[in-house]
């Protein structure tokens, strides 16, 4: 039924795109350098200046009166700090941005603070950091504020060329709204974006930057670069870098907790500078005014050296880094491609055979896709959830684990969702195919369901391949196996089949688990996020119905696996005890006194 001389053949371009792919391996670009010290920034008074702030506004809950208030004190101290006169040619202008934002408390009224401070033609910089927090006190999340005032006044003082802007957002403990308003408020794009989060921790968590983005790509190269080589001469530490594992699933599924992920999906270059990494410091952590010098230095520094340097200016891009080299997209979805190729063909074959054989296979595709839509159902639930306010909140990204509370709301929600798919399953499923005149049995002497299912996985798998490579790659043991497991021509053991099939969902259980312990979420809450993604928008219907298509293939191919058809008979070839009506004497087969015939030998 299914012809594994293709499929062998096939493996050649595989061959060839590994060469391509280690021959397209390139240099990391330098980071950009600067022989300006930053003696401007000065931790102790820094620190005074935290210290002040946190006593005097300890809770800043998104939206609450303790937030607005800083957000007035911020945009005075950056007044003061930009005001003209003090070294500053042009004068700089300070905006109070007013929105509503859904935050990890709920839709709410917040306040950006913005001000820019203008210099040279060209694009400029931009420095943020959120202020406001999900515990009490928070001291360390607040450095980051401390630290982008500090570097005002210093901006202040005229040592810089370039225009660069302060932007101090609420929303930034979970869901990035505020990050995701000012976006449209820059008046350029930027050459980049430096995201500040914890700044004083005592406990540190690396890597200390982060290139990731809540769309596609990751920060450019050389961005990141200028931020490691200033972390590494400040602290006097390798700040470290991601895994070429961790990278490539990011960027297969994007998903960060850090507002450089919200300006990475607007297509600005972004990256966040924290001491504790991306997870960021707990409500209680201490701090320390020599970390918060060493990191303020880190980040002047950078400053100083994108301000004299070359332009960046471009966007995310997908790159994978590793062993001091760069992988290109191109190279990527080349070997996604190939790998891809030999399942492809091998069930364009399939189908063209099941069509000739008159097998039921537009019937099974409905099969298939009907068993997707208890899947695609319940994430049009979470929408509708979020609509009549039982899942809430949900922002537009995800909530750090520190933030993400499992409330009773939680659990009704969850319960309702499992409901919605239960009903999805047990009535709309088989209405659904009813209605279509699909029997919901998988037949015992047609190879039909098997070559539909490698049909929707093998289209899915390109639509995913055009859009995202780093996804598609991770889809290719999917599709071997599955092919493997379902070939009706290949008699395996039941329990191998099985096992076949589950094994090509491993990567997939790899990479939520890979997400899930990198962002500190327990199991419980690793899941829920998953579900907050979809309900808040970040995973759009396109996406997740795509993936509710490859779950259905999941189950289909599990299904036929279980109950594997026979290998029907080929109609185009004669049968064994078939007689031919044309003879010559003794039995002869064959041209001869009779004429000229064709062959009539038993095949």
């Amino acid at each position: 039924m299914l012809d594994p001389r293709i499929y062998r053949a096939s493996f050649l371009p595989v061959l060839l795109a590994l060469l391509v792919v280690a021959f397209a391996l390139q240099d990391r670009p330098r980071p950009i350098g600067t022989t300006l010290a930053p003696d401007a920034f000065v931790g102790r008074s820094a620190g005074a200046l935290l210290d002040d702030l946190a006593g005097t506004y300890p809770d800043r809950r998104p939206g609450s009166v303790g937030d607005e208030a800083l957000a007035q004190r911020v945009a005075a101290e950056l007044r003061r700090a930009l005001q003209p006169g003090a070294g500053v040619r042009t004068s700089s202008v300070v905006q109070v941005q007013h929105f509503r934002g859904r935050t990890i408390d709920g839709t709410r009224d917040l306040v950006n603070v913005i001000a820019t401070r203008p210099g040279r033609p060209g694009p400029g910089i931009v420095v943020v950091a959120h202020r406001d927090a999900a515990g009490r006190g928070a001291k360390a999340e607040l450095s980051g504020t401390a630290g982008l005032i500090t570097l005002a006044q210093i901006a202040g003082s005229g040592r810089l060329r370039r225009t660069i802007t302060f932007v101090s957002t609420s929303g930034g403990s979970g869901g990035a709204a505020g990050a995701r308003a000012v976006v449209d408020r820059l008046q350029a794009h930027p050459d980049a974006v430096i995201v500040l989060g914890d700044l004083a921790s005592v406990q540190t968590r690396k890597p200390y930057v982060v290139p990731f983005s809540a769309g596609q790509g990751v920060a450019p190269v050389q961005l990141r670069r200028t931020l490691e080589a200033a972390a590494r001469t400040e602290t006097g530490t390798d700040p470290a870098s991601f895994r070429a594992a961790t990278q490539w699933v990011r960027q297969a599924f994007p998903v960060t907790v850090g507002e450089q992920g919200a300006f990475g999906r607007a297509g600005l270059p972004a990256v966040l500078l924290s001491a504790t990494g991306e997870r960021g410091p707990a409500a209680d952590a201490a701090i320390s005014r020599r970390r918060l010098q060493a990191f303020g230095r880190t980040a002047l520094r950078a400053i100083f050296a994108l301000d004299n340097g070359p332009t960046v200016a471009a966007g995310p891009r997908p790159v994978l880094q590793t062993a001091r080299k760069i992988l290109s997209e191109r190279a990527i979805r080349l070997l996604g491609g190939a790998l891809m190729l030999p399942v492809l063909l091998v069930a364009i074959d399939g189908f063209a055979r099941a069509r000739r054989r008159r097998e039921p296979v537009g019937r099974r595709l409905a099969w298939v896709l009907g068993t997707a839509l208890p899947f695609t159902l319940t994430g049009a639930a979470a929408l509708l959830l979020v609509l009549v306010g039982l899942i809430d909140p949900a922002p537009s990204m995800a909530i750090p684990a520190r933030a993400l509370v499992l409330d009773g709301a939680a659990t009704a929600g969850a319960a309702a969702l499992l409901l919605v798919f239960v009903l999805g399953w047990l009535v709309l499923r088989p209405l659904v195919l009813r209605l279509a005149g699909v029997d919901q049995r998988v037949g015992e002497n047609t190879a039909a369901p098997a070559v539909a299912t490698l049909v929707v996985v093998c289209l899915v798998a390109v639509l995913v391949w055009t859009v995202n490579p780093f996804a598609a790659v991770l889809l290719a043991p999917a599709l071997h196996l599955w092919l493997l497991a379902l070939t009706p021509d290949w008699r395996w053991p039941r329990p191998v089949r099985l096992m076949a099939v589950l094994v090509g969902l491993v990567p997939f259980v790899l990479v939520a688990n890979m997400d899930r312990s990198s962002l500190g979420y327990s199991i419980t809450e690793g899941a829920w996020q998953g579900v907050l993604l979809v309900a808040g928008g970040q995973i759009g219907p396109v996406t997740w119905i795509l993936w509710s298509v490859v779950a259905g293939c999941a189950v289909c191919a599990t299904i036929v696996a279980v109950h594997p058809g026979q290998q029907p008979i080929d109609r185009t070839v004669p049968p064994d005890d078939a007689t031919s009506s044309v003879r010559g004497p003794g039995g002869y087969v064959g041209p001869g006194s009779l004429g000229g015939v064709s062959s009539g030998f038993r095949r």
